[in-house]
């Protein structure tokens, strides 16, 4: 038996390497990333804040902390999406991110939606 929740965020992550605006013998792999929100729960809400985990081959963490997304809070009606696109940069050519959206419901409640760990890597790096 499922329990249904008024908040309820889907999160979906498609990822890219950049070749060209990668510079590998100089420890540079930039990755682009595309990230669809959509409110999966009964009660509208707003996209407040961000926090990723960024975490490079060698062990190297970046914890991102800002408000919105790409300059965008966006509010979402039950059933709205929103797709953003950003990029990162890692010194190896294999990594991964994680992290969470701060979200208010109209209702005043906070609450979080989890950004399950991804892979980014190069072609060829993962079988």
């Amino acid at each position: 038996m499922s329990i249904e929740t008024p908040y309820a965020i889907g999160i979906q992550v498609a990822t890219q390497y950049l070749d060209e605006e990668s510079v590998p013998e100089h420890n540079r792999f930039v990755f682009a990333y595309t990230i669809r929100i959509e409110n999966q729960g009964s009660v509208p809400a707003q996209l407040l804040h961000r926090h990723w985990v960024v975490t490079d081959a060698d062990g190297h963490v970046e914890e991102v902390h800002g408000e919105g997304v790409v300059g965008e809070q966006p509010w979402l009606r039950p059933g709205d999406g929103f797709e953003y696109s950003s990029g990162v940069v890692l010194a190896t050519s294999l990594g991964t991110m994680q992290g969470s959206y701060d979200l208010m419901a109209d209702d005043g409640t906070h609450f979080q939606a989890e950004i399950p760990v991804f892979t980014l890597s190069t072609p060829r790096t993962l079988h």
